[in-house]
């Protein structure tokens, strides 16, 4: 009858968690993360303020605006591609404003 002469060996062993076969709990070139707990940022300081989203749709609003006032050539020069240049900037504006909205 066989028995078990060694428990810790053979392929079905476990290993700590986190840790390689080589001991290294990290790569070389990547940065050790800390250990201490980052409680979550409260809801109170999350909440953006009326404003922020009222100037993202008007922002949204103008820009399409002149878009459809460029090409129904109601705009002062006729139609010109810097109001298109203009509406595409304001849209852009709008844009990086909804990123920074919560």
């Amino acid at each position: 009858m066989a028995t078990k002469a060694n428990s810790k060996a053979g392929p079905g062993r476990a290993q700590k968690k986190g840790r390689s076969s080589g001991g290294r709990t990290t790569a070389p070139n990547q940065s050790v993360q800390s250990a201490r707990y980052t409680p979550p940022v409260p809801k109170s300081v999350k909440t953006s303020s009326r404003w922020l989203g009222i100037t993202i749709l008007a922002l949204f609003l103008v820009g399409v605006l002149v878009v459809i006032l460029d090409y129904a050539d109601l705009l002062p020069g006729g139609v010109s591609n810097l109001w298109l240049v203009a509406a595409i900037a304001v849209i852009f504006v709008g844009l990086i404003l909804a990123t920074r909205y919560h």
